[in-house]
């Protein structure tokens, strides 16, 4: 599947994911909620491979590394995240989160040494300002404490950190599939613990929109969608992937305008299309140089005589 499919299987599930998160932490604690979600992601994809005997032995520097991811990328992050929902809107949230791609670039820089794409800062301003017209109305209306902007740039940072450690895992020859897989694990097994230090209520929701909203966020919203976007990192750099992190907003509004009857206004609208246009701005190709004709290169001779 070519990348370009990748990127937008993120886009499209991590939009929708927003909605599922909703529903499911409408049942239960949001600690618990996080944890359901990822023993059921990597039960479900450490049971598929060892089913289909796709299940490597890796060492243990390989395990130590997809401790850090799991911590980075499926629990410290998504704790954060969800801490800082609960004190303001959704549409300020998303904006914040949208630096990912920024700290993507910046940490991807300092770590591992990548020179980021100097579309990267033009590219991002247009998605912010983008994004943040596109939740104007939520942002002029709704209040945040400082403890949870504090939240939310805190995890998106840790997200980026996950990012870059994800690309430190392919230089040990992790598959991706696996790595994810153990990496999931690890991070179910660190929300375990946060939530037994924590004394959270122990319950088993009985919904069934619960536990369809968490298979979602397992099996599509988990799996497969960071399957895709980590193969983005992989293949375009983690500056240009994190944009992704812009335009699922975007998708969440679509839906939000089926589900919920949201009613694009015209600021809506323009933030939609410069959070499109900052993608055109960083993944556009260059215009390549033609060669001059033979009459042409017959006129540049005759003018050098």
């Amino acid at each position: 599947m070519p990348v370009s499919a990748h990127y937008f299987v993120t886009v499209l599930i991590w939009g929708l994911t927003w909605t599922a998160i909703r529903l499911q932490v409408e049942s239960a604690a949001v600690d618990l909620s996080v944890f359901y979600r990822f023993v059921l992601a990597s039960a479900v994809a450490l049971g598929g491979l060892a089913l289909v005997r796709r299940l490597p032995r890796l060492t243990r520097r390989q395990h130590g590394w997809l401790v850090l991811q799991g911590l980075t990328l499926y629990s410290i992050n998504f704790l954060m995240i969800y801490r800082a929902a609960e004190g303001m809107t959704s549409g300020l949230l998303a904006v914040i989160f949208s630096l990912a791609a920024l700290f993507n670039a910046i940490n991807g820089r300092l770590f591992l040494g990548i020179q980021p794409s100097a579309r990267i800062v033009p590219a991002v301003t247009l998605g912010l300002t983008g994004v943040a017209l596109l939740f104007w109305q939520d942002l002029w209306l709704g209040n945040a404490t400082f403890a949870a902007m504090a939240f939310a740039a805190t995890g998106t940072f840790w997200f980026s950190l996950g990012n870059v450690l994800s690309l430190k895992v392919r230089e040990l020859n992790v598959p991706l599939l696996a790595g994810n897989a153990w990496a999931m694990f690890y991070g179910a097994l660190a929300l375990g613990i946060w939530c037994l230090v924590t004394g959270v209520e122990w319950v088993i929701p009985t919904a069934g929109v619960f536990w369809g909203a968490t298979l979602f966020l397992a099996v599509p919203g988990s799996i497969i969608a960071f399957f895709s976007y980590l193969t983005v990192i992989r293949t375009l750099g983690p500056d240009k992937a994190g944009y992704a992190t812009v335009l699922f907003p975007v998708v969440a509004l679509s839906l939000s305008t089926w589900l919920e009857g949201f009613v694009w206004s015209g600021t809506a609208l323009t933030g939609a299309c410069l959070a499109l246009l900052g993608n055109y701005v960083l993944f556009r190709q260059p215009r390549r140089q033609t060669p001059p004709t033979a009459d042409a290169d017959k006129h540049l001779q005759h003018g050098a005589r």
